[in-house]
């Protein structure tokens, strides 16, 4: 009998410690969903994947994010700059715009330079054209004149005609070479003798018979001489006393001159190379 009131007691207080716990229950809000703390090991560790998830996806959005806001802010960069490109120098200080102007005509005045650059060049092409075509037209001339008085072309000019008699045959070879050495001593710059061409290495043979031959080549009195040059100077030479015209008639012949304002030389003569000679400095 003395058991039974105990355990009623014990029952009591059990059953005042439990309606104080669903007071403090009721206080809070029932539907509240538990904390961390209010959850045990096994429950926390079974959400942690979904909270990882969820984290990669916010740093992935946050990247596309950042990239797209800096594409934004280059597209308005450009476009601010180029919508302030023409007002921009309104919008300059007296000192950038000194420094502007400056460079400006730095840049202009280089330009200048270039093109006076280029024009001189220009100028020393265009005059080394003229010198180069000046010096071919010289050497052309130079060459024509060498070929006349080398005998390798025809020539045409005033002069003498010159027509030597020898009845007697009394004229050797000796004394028609006089008659070239008295041309080419007064200035002959072309001289026909007959048929022949006379040049720097002509020469005049006697032969066995009354015939002359000038380089190989017999000729017969009477000679017809025809020389270019001035006719006057050219005539006097030959009339000197004791000269070529007085040795003819002194051999039993004549040698008539006549002046002439243009003389026709036709014959030529080839050059032959030099076998021993070789030209000097360049």
């Amino acid at each position: 009998m003395t058991d039974r009131p105990a355990h009623d007691e014990q029952n009591h207080k059990m059953q005042e410690e439990h309606d104080r716990e669903a007071h403090d229950h009721d206080e809070h809000g029932g539907d509240e969903s538990p904390t961390a703390e209010d959850l045990g090991p096994d429950q926390v560790s079974g959400d942690a994947p979904v909270a990882s998830r969820w984290r990669g996806h916010a740093k992935l959005a946050g990247a596309l994010i950042a990239v797209l806001v800096a594409l934004l802010g280059f597209a308005i960069a450009v476009q601010v700059h180029s919508n302030s490109t023409s007002d921009s120098l309104s919008n300059a200080r007296d000192d950038d715009l000194i420094r502007i102007l400056d460079d400006q005509n730095s840049r202009a005045e280089r330009l200048r330079e270039q093109v006076a650059a280029l024009q001189t060049t220009a100028d020393q092409l265009q005059a080394s054209g003229d010198r180069d075509g000046v010096a071919q037209q010289q050497a052309e001339q130079q060459a024509q004149d060498l070929a006349i008085l080398l005998g390798t072309v025809p020539a045409t000019g005033p002069g003498v005609r010159i027509t030597i008699t020898d009845p007697k045959h009394g004229l050797k070879a000796e004394d028609l070479l006089d008659v070239v050495e008295e041309l080419r001593g007064a200035g002959a710059e072309a001289i026909q003798f007959g048929s022949v061409r006379i040049g720097t290495d002509s020469y005049f043979q006697d032969s066995s018979t009354s015939v002359v031959s000038v380089d190989g080549q017999p000729l017969s009195a009477p000679y017809e001489v025809l020389a270019i040059g001035d006719a006057q100077t050219l005539q006097t030479a030959l009339e000197i006393p004791g000269g070529v015209a007085a040795t003819a008639r002194a051999a039993g012949g004549d040698a008539e001159v006549e002046q002439a304002a243009t003389v026709d030389i036709t014959a030529t003569r080839t050059v032959a190379n030099p076998r021993y000679a070789k030209p000097t400095g360049r």
